[in-house]
């Protein structure tokens, strides 16, 4: 395989950064040339992504490659959160900044939904629960607030398809973005007509669909003068970027599970189609898109939790690095209170530290006191609910797994990979770090043919990146810790 590089940019929802992948002898190198903050703003008590900050970062990141590699790339890729979006006017305009996914504008839509679809018809349509972030549901928010956006726009593009847009003037959604929008179709590979009509959305504004590795088109002649490069096709890899992160897992044969792991936790597992059955529907799964397959997951809060938990501490002037909490948490034992990591009130609480104390107090556990109780407080409950979602994925999909793969930035926190390890009784074997800049770079070398399978990008990993495993200890005091677990959820909900 000839050496190439591509550029990946991969933005988050606390931070974004620039990276180059190089690929040579059969190796994947990544070398991370620009990072930036991406930090919502909120404006007239509505809560927005400040895009065209963020749209700023990307020509930065594409000069800095300019300034260290030269004027040519094999590829540009970008993958995003999903669920959020811009609208484009009649004039090909961005009508309003996005509105960010935790925003309070679709508070009370979802007792509407069932009143024009059944959430089990809805989920048979399109592989994906109700969720008040879902890009349905903000659409629907317009809709019953009799928003003038939706009488005005020509075209929503998914965030990295606006960037895209942004960079070449072509639209489109790359599908493994589209299933997030609960508005795809992912057995008839389209738009689901039935799920527009019945919630009165307008199908029209919905762009051309892309499969993941498709050339959407070159840079503009405007971009290439302003940052430096001569040549550049905009690829779509997989650009949400838990389907990126997926893409990488170094996974072999068929009996392993995945946790994409960071501000959000994905527990899942590959699979050859989509399941919508009431079973699933039930047991809150649903059904994504990576490279070459289906996977079906569950989304767990994940270490939003412990970013919101520092920075509440912070606030009252202690300051702690992610790796001191870390720290901290390893010095407590086992035994401290545990929490839903799901319950709705830590999607997006004033005080996160607060609502843990909360939550603690009304389950008749004993609060945790200070950083490093909480810090260990988050980190067991996140493991124990991966057992759960593992247990019931196996189920599901009458599988046994054998091996649990983690990958993203929670892949780097020892203590979360162990305390994984001991709650579910199987190994963990933990890396890449950058599953997602991995899987957007290889991606793109699929589509310009440096690569040629979804299990060559999977070889090209697992040779390119140094995994640490972990093996289950105490496997009897985590069974007891495991029916606890069960019971204050249970009591939580009671």
């Amino acid at each position: 395989m000839d050496s190439s590089r591509f550029l990946a940019f991969d933005l988050g929802a606390e931070s974004g950064r620039g990276v180059v992948g190089s690929l040579a002898g059969g190796e994947l190198a990544l070398e991370e040339i620009h990072r930036f903050v991406n930090e919502p703003v909120e404006v007239c008590g509505t809560l927005h992504w400040d895009v065209l900050a963020l749209y700023g970062h990307l020509l930065k990141g594409m000069r800095a490659y300019v300034g260290r590699f030269g004027d040519g790339v094999e590829g540009l890729g970008i993958d995003t959160w999903g669920v959020d979006f811009g609208l484009l006017g009649q004039d090909e305009k961005l009508l309003q900044n996005p509105v960010h996914y935790r925003d309070r504008r679709t508070e009370g839509v979802l007792e509407a939904v069932p009143g024009k679809m059944a959430p089990e018809e809805l989920f048979r349509c399109t592989g994906m629960p109700l969720s008040p972030v879902n890009t349905s549901v903000q659409l629907l928010s317009l809709r019953l607030r009799q928003s003038p956006l939706l009488a005005y726009a020509k075209t929503l593009l998914m965030m990295p398809d606006l960037f895209a847009y942004f960079l070449t003037g072509q639209v489109g959604c790359e599908r493994t973005n589209a299933i997030s929008t609960q508005l795809y179709d992912p057995r008839k590979r389209q738009w689901s007509e039935e799920a527009f009509k019945k919630l009165d959305l307008p199908r029209s504004i919905m762009p051309p669909l892309l499969d993941p590795g498709t050339v959407v088109g070159e840079l503009a002649e405007s971009v290439r003068r302003s940052v430096g490069l001569k040549r550049s096709g905009v690829i779509a890899p997989c650009t949400h970027d838990t389907a990126s992160a997926v893409a990488a897992v170094p996974g072999q044969d068929h009996d392993w599970a995945f946790i994409s792991s960071g501000t959000w936790s994905v527990v899942g597992a590959l699979t050859d189609e989509c399941w919508t059955s009431p079973e699933v529907f039930s047991a809150g799964f649903c059904n994504e898109i990576t490279v070459g397959s289906f996977f079906v997951c569950r989304n767990i809060m994940g270490l939003w939790l412990l970013q919101q938990t520092r920075h509440a501490w912070s606030q009252t002037g202690e300051a702690h690095s992610y790796d001191e909490l870390v720290r901290l948490a390893t010095s407590v034992p086992m035994g401290t209170g545990l929490v839903n990591p799901d319950d709705p009130r830590f999607l997006a609480p004033k005080d996160m530290s607060e609502a843990i104390r909360e939550f603690c107090a009304r389950t008749s556990q004993r609060e945790p006191q200070g950083p490093g109780e909480e810090a260990r407080c988050i980190l067991e409950s996140l493991a124990l609910s991966y057992r759960k979602a593992l247990e019931d994925l196996g189920r599901i999909l009458q599988r046994r797994f054998r091996v649990l793969h983690v990958v993203g930035g929670g892949a780097r926190n020892g203590l979360l990979c162990q305390l994984t390890a001991n709650a579910t009784g199987l190994p963990v074997v933990a890396g890449p770090v950058e599953a997602t800049v991995a899987g957007n770079v290889l991606v793109q070398a699929m589509a310009t043919r440096y690569l040629s399978t979804p299990a060559e990008i999977r070889e090209v990993v697992r040779r390119s990146t140094k995994l640490t495993e972990y093996e289950p200890r105490d496997q009897a005091l985590w069974e007891d810790r495991y029916g606890t677990y069960l019971q204050i959820v249970q009591r939580a909900t009671a």
